[in-house]
């Protein structure tokens, strides 16, 4: 069974391979467009064989009988497609016939542009018609375009080879569990990336979108989402996934996109997600030039959703080119206009508009938002008088591929109690790089939106904002003036720089070796005076102290308990996924329950233990799970799939078979646990090789030594470089060397040693031949037990470790504070001044022995 995450990472090599010079954000048009022809046209198919009662066929004799059906039935066919789909591709415009067409070499690009054109008419006269309308349009897939291929025959190879990266994909099937959604989305993601700038207008990365979402939810029966600046529908998507199943049955999505490229592409991801026409109203048109969607029922005032998420174009100019007025209900509640030049609150004042009054809005905007004056100031001001404003979220900079500058989510509600507090969250620090991105970690993420949750103020990362506060900032919101970062950096002490000893207070802030064994610390520590002491022993020797002390092994011990509970709960349930199984929400569940068993521990971070179980979901449970849901666990345990390579360039370029690789088994971990004996061998000739090139480059710097046994010797086989020995002219100098002579006994080492190791790496290169060979057949009958021990050991091997570590990072944190503490103070004043005096001491004792002459 091929995953989700193999679809993913085939189709962006293929789309890499395939793109050349084209520009990603023009590229994924082609790309994605083909995609969803794909799916279009075996839906097409899939609902033929329903409906005509057709078994078991394969996709040549499905496609055979849609033909002849066609032929015998014509528009009364087409009619009752379009009944159960809302449209239909005709057999010769199927995606299969384009692959029927280059197998037989028929092939026409012009084939390819008649059938997208030819969709427009099969689109039943409906209400949803609009939802598949212009999906097509030449602004979007010009197949006649240059930059396709420069001629016609290039062109023509270019836009096969891209058919062709789809054409052993079930669609259908591939829907069911979305995983054809996770890889369409994956592969907007992967073309924002690459875009640079212009991905600003169709994409919101994954960890914003999350942030946004999971605060969103947490409206109470949501019914209905809106974005206005829509993209390509992720925050959509992404609140969806965090509803329950019977919310998202019912669920209806509203979005607006200006870019019509953009908007296609917002139909296509929603349809592949399995969202219903009937449930989608998307809109191609200006979100600020004229107010959509409005209500027919209630002039003037516009459709109103329980959750509004948005991430608009940063502080767009010339927003207003419809001249708006004040008097535009969507802008009465601020009493101004936004200025011209910056369109933040021109898009935060549309969603808010269109916000319910119980609902929950989340708005990504660039941070100036929060301090910018004139008419901004006004907004802003009123907004906070209103009490619309509920928690400002603070992120780092670089997190969008198209721009480096920090940004906040501002969270709006309609319904908050009068004077309650603004919860502002600074955020900006809890991040990762990831290349040339700054990235959120899960463990962040969860924290952001817990902190929102509970109201809770932690100092240097969230508070709660009095209106006397805002009141007596003149209503600037700017997150420092509200949460002072936290000043890590330990004051010096002048005179313990002058005088020696570490102060005292320094050593009473280290609060948690204080609080859990100030008497090992104290142990260790001698007063030199008052309010200053020395170190009795080394840092390393103190840490080893309080390390194995009782209370915090049995801290630990605890610890590793729980942790294994934990896993032997989740090891039963993740053993016995099936295509019933909600994924996410088991996801969910485990990240919940290790926060919240952490959280009972006193200077543990949870999140960190939070962290740790994301971890091993995206390493390993993600592709796992979704391959014992499709079978079982233990028949998933002896499957084994080709491990397929490319090899050789340009027309030579081909995929071949190498081995085979365990489906959920990995073939290293069963080599190491199965075949160690094996392994071991393997590695002692390994090591036989490495003294052997170790004594023939000990023969080679000899040989370099003039007049010596080996340079006379052995000096006529050093390679020009002098670095290594020329095999070929060993035998050449041994036939003019006398046996039994120094120079031929040398010599005949030299070659003893190269015959030697040549017949090591043959043995290894046999060796890990054989074991590869016995690893692949080893997989199909591996035992439940065994595949137990190692896919027990794949998932959670280290993970009792990684938690019961969690005890000891913030003691080890504190020790490194003590021995920065020591390193800093240990060296006096006094005692640089005595050392300096006795240098210049013994200089000037040199001088007066120096004597002119």
């Amino acid at each position: 069974m091929i995953t989700s995450e193999e679809i993913k990472r085939r189709l962006w090599d293929g789309a890499n391979e395939l793109r050349g010079s084209m520009d990603a954000s023009r590229y994924k048009d082609y790309m994605l467009g083909l995609m969803f022809y794909k799916f279009l046209s075996d839906k097409t198919l899939e609902a033929f064989k329903v409906t005509s009662g057709l078994g078991q066929v394969t996709e040549s004799e499905l496609v055979e009988e849609y033909t002849k059906a066609k032929a015998e039935y014509g528009e009364q066919l087409d009619k009752m497609l379009q009944n159960v789909l809302g449209y239909y591709v005709s057999p010769e415009h199927l995606y299969q016939t384009w692959l029927k067409d280059i197998n037989s070499g028929d092939f026409e690009v012009q084939k390819v542009t008649d059938s997208l054109n030819n969709f427009e008419r099969t689109i039943a006269v409906s209400g949803d018609s609009d939802d598949f309308k212009g999906l097509f349009s030449s602004s979007a897939l010009d197949l006649t375009d240059t930059a396709l291929g420069s001629s016609l025959n290039d062109r023509s190879k270019n836009i096969k080879a891209l058919i062709l990266l789809f054409a052993d994909l079930n669609m259908v099937a591939l829907q069911k569990g979305d995983v054809l959604g996770d890889a369409y989305e994956y592969l907007i993601g992967q073309f924002a990336m690459e875009s640079g700038k212009k991905a600003g207008e169709f994409y919101t990365p994954r960890q914003v979108s999350e942030v946004m979402a999971q605060i969103a939810v947490k409206t109470p029966d949501v019914k209905a989402i809106y974005d206005p600046t829509v993209g390509s529908g992720s925050l959509l998507l992404t609140v969806k996934k965090h509803l329950d199943a019977d919310l998202q049955k019912n669920l209806s999505y509203y979005g607006q996109e200006k870019n019509t490229a953009t908007y296609n592409l917002t139909r296509m991801n929603l349809l592949l997600h399995g969202v219903r026409p009937d449930k989608m109203t998307v809109r191609n048109g200006d979100t600020l030039s004229q107010d959509w969607p409005e209500d027919p029922a209630r002039p003037n005032e516009g459709v109103q959703f329980d959750a509004v998420v948005m991430n608009p174009p940063y502080s767009a100019k010339n927003w207003n080119r419809a001249n708006l007025k004040v008097s535009d209900p969507r802008f009465e509640v601020a009493g101004v206009l936004p200025p011209d030049s910056k369109g933040d609150f021109a898009f935060l004042l549309h969603g808010l508009f269109h916000l319910g009054p119980n609902g929950t809005m989340a708005i990504v905007l660039p941070h100036g938002v929060l301090f910018r004056g004139s008419s901004e100031g006004e907004i802003r001001e009123r907004l906070l008088k209103k009490n619309y404003i509920d928690t400002i979220i603070g992120l780092p900079s670089n997190l969008f591929t198209n721009t480096s500058i920090p940004v906040v989510i501002i969270i709006l509600k309609k319904n908050r109690a009068i004077g309650e507090p603004v919860l502002i969250i600074d955020a900006s620090r809890n991040f990762i790089k990831v290349g040339k991105q700054n990235m959120l970690q899960e463990k962040d993420i969860a924290k952001i939106v817990d902190t929102y949750v509970e109201r809770r103020q932690e100092k240097g990362y969230s508070h709660l904002a009095t209106r006397e506060e805002i009141l007596a900032n003149q209503y600037n919101m700017n997150i420092p003036r509200y949460i002072e970062a936290l000043d890590e950096e330990i004051p010096h002490d002048v005179d313990a720089h002058l005088l020696g000893g570490i102060p005292q207070k320094n050593i009473d802030d280290l609060k948690i070796l204080q609080s859990t064994v100030s008497d090992v610390l104290g142990q260790s520590l001698r007063e030199i005076r008052a309010g200053y002491v020395e170190l009795l022993k080394p840092v390393d020797e103190i840490s080893v102290d309080i390390l194995s002390d009782s209370r915090i092994i049995d801290k630990s011990n605890e610890i590793a308990g729980k942790a294994k509970s934990y896993i032997d709960k989740y090891w039963d349930i993740l053993r016995n996924v099936n295509n019933d199984s909600n994924l996410t929400q088991l996801m969910e569940e485990m990240l919940v329950e290790i926060k919240m068993m952490l959280s009972e521990f006193k200077y543990i971070d949870a999140y960190d233990g939070y962290q740790i179980v994301a971890e091993i979901w995206k390493n390993a449970l993600a592709h796992d799970t979704e391959i014992i849901a499709s079978s079982d666990f233990y028949t998933a345990g002896r499957t084994r799939e080709p491990n397929m390579v490319t090899k050789g360039t340009g027309e030579k370029k081909r995929e071949e078979q190498d081995g085979w690789f365990g489906s959920i088994v990995p073939n290293d971990l069963l080599a190491q646990r199965l075949f160690s004996n094996e392994l071991e061998e393997i590695e002692s000739k390994n090591i036989r090789i490495q003294e052997i090139e170790a004594e023939l480059q000990e023969l080679v710097e000899a040989a370099k030594v003039e007049d010596s046994d080996e340079a006379n010797a052995l000096g006529e086989i050093l390679n020009e470089a002098g670095e290594a020995f020329e095999s070929k002219s060993i035998k050449v100098e041994l036939k003019k060397a006398f046996k039994g002579t120094v120079e031929y006994n040398l010599l005949s080492k030299v070659e003893r040693l190269f015959a030697d190791k040549s017949a090591l790496i043959k043995a290894v290169k046999d060796d890990e031949k054989a074991l590869k060979e016995a690893v692949y057949e080893r997989i199909l009958i591996l035992t439940d037990e065994e595949i137990d021990n190692l896919m027990y050991e794949k998932w959670f091997g280290s993970a009792v470790h990684a938690m019961v570590g969690l005890v000891e990072l913030p003691l080890k944190n504190e020790l490194r504070t003590l021995q920065m503490l020591n390193n800093r103070y240990a060296d006096t004043l006094s005692a640089i001044d005595n050392e300096s005096r006795d240098l210049e001491s013994t200089f000037e004792a040199l001088m007066s022995e120096l004597v002119v002459r």
